[in-house]
């Protein structure tokens, strides 16, 4: 057992001698959540062979209530399992590479039949402040747990938030350990350039912390900041702007991050032992060195159902964007979050567009729909400009009622394209549905 996990456990037990308090009992909620997952991913312009992978998971979330009493106790569970139903791709027999498919880790050379994963996370509340230790999934600008196969990602650490300041909601924390989407241990954390699974460097200390000042109902500011130790160091602001019009709604979402170095990756030497960053450097002696702006405004006009967006993102600096990434899939606070690419190659521009619809305009509850195109150019790779777009295609229903309420359908569908990545196309089926036992 982890030191994190007993710290949980530890966290937990004050509230042993309470748990008949009516708190802890009466207030929790368990439910067991299936996700039946289809996976196909077509590689257009390179020889690799079609990652096509199929799982059923099964993941039960247990999340209870505080004791009374001035100081609260607490303790959620988690338990997940991945059972590997087909995969015919590189999955099912290891490719040239010996790398896993996106869905299974990799067990003696081939997509392991079932891989499961389990958290603990001890909670103590005190007024509207709460202290977490253990499992973790964070979603904020800084750090953003990736939901996007079979198993979520997971993270193991510390954290504190307070809402006792009214308009504000205050967070800090550090984690330790990241659990990929596909894997059942536990590790340090790495950016591209340094996430080589072999040769690669990590760090086990990534520091963050930040507020959300709500101005008003319509207008709400944000800052966050974040350490990869050895890494880098990461300021963000941002601003969220509702705006309703005589005749639907407007949104506008400003951001801004600034990047710089930090620790081995900020020296020469450093770096040479592998801390390094992907970009563009070329071989002088800044080679590796993190150094990223990236800025976007994405305004959204809504009405009757309709949604459309238009957008902008630029970075600049001589590095790619720095994020926590072991190279197994990320999920990114970025209005080019797309499917597949993310867009955060230096120099990097990029243009989004998207449309929405709900169709419960139509007296079609729980349909939706959406259509997203980006484009990126200028990425500075080799001393060339490169460029790359991708178009997702997105239809969700929800069964509103009856027998089968609640049981979610998911399709989407992704092609990218680009001199700068490789050309592929991507179907992914999802079938969810929750159970609730508490």
């Amino acid at each position: 057992m982890n030191h994190k996990t007993c710290m949980a456990l530890a966290v937990s037990l004050g509230a042993a001698q309470q748990v008949a308090a009516s708190g802890f009992i009466d207030d929790s909620k368990a439910t067991l959540d299936l996700r039946n997952f289809y996976y196909n991913q077509d590689t257009r312009n390179a020889k690799a062979p079609t990652d096509k992978e199929w799982g059923q998971a099964f993941m039960f979330n247990y999340q209870s209530g505080f004791t009374e009493g001035l100081v609260g106790f607490g303790l959620d569970l988690q338990a997940m399992y991945g059972l590997r139903l087909d995969a015919s791709g590189r999955a099912g027999k290891a490719g040239e590479d010996n790398t896993p498919g996106s869905v299974f880790p990799l067990s003696d050379g081939k997509a392991a039949n079932d891989f499961s994963k389990t958290g603990a996370t001890g909670k103590m509340r005190i007024s509207q402040t709460q202290f977490k230790a253990g499992t973790l999934m964070p979603k904020l600008p800084v750090l953003t747990t990736e939901d996007g196969r079979l198993l979520p990602q997971t993270f193991r650490g510390y954290q504190v938030d307070s809402k006792d300041l009214q308009g504000f909601n205050l967070i800090a924390g550090k984690i330790e350990q990241v659990l990929d989407r596909n894997s059942s241990n536990g590790q340090g954390m790495s950016i591209v350039g340094a996430n080589d699974p072999v040769k690669g460097k990590s760090s086990n200390q990534f520091y963050y912390g930040g507020v959300d000042y709500a101005v008003s109902k319509q207008l709400q500011l944000q800052y966050y900041y974040a350490n990869l130790e050895n890494f880098y160091q990461q300021h963000f602001l941002g601003l969220i702007h509702n705006w309703q019009l005589p005749v639907g709604q407007f949104k506008t979402d400003l951001r801004y991050f600034y990047s710089t170095a930090d620790g081995k990756n900020a020296s020469a030497a450093g770096r040479g032992e592998g801390y390094v960053s992907s970009g563009y450097y070329g071989a002088g002696v800044n080679a590796g060195k993190v150094d990223n702006r990236l800025w976007s405004a994405l305004f959204t006009y809504g009405l009757y159902g309709h949604s459309l967006s238009l957008g902008y993102q630029k970075t600049t600096g001589e590095s790619d964007f720095p994020h926590i990434n072991q190279g197994q899939g990320r999920s990114l606070y970025l209005i080019t979050n797309s499917q597949s690419l993310k867009f955060v190659n230096a120099g990097e521009q990029a243009t989004v567009g998207s449309y929405a619809y709900d169709f419960s305009s139509l007296g079609l509850p729980g349909l939706r729909s959406s259509v997203t195109y980006i484009r990126g150019s200028h990425i500075q790779t080799a001393g060339r400009d490169n460029s790359e777009w991708e178009r997702d295609l997105r239809v969700d229903y929800v069964i509103p009622s009856g027998t089968f309420k609640g049981l979610g359908l998911t399709w989407r569908g992704a092609v990218w394209r680009g001199n700068d990545s490789a050309d592929k196309d991507e179907t992914r089926l999802i079938v969810s549905y929750s159970i609730p036992l508490l």
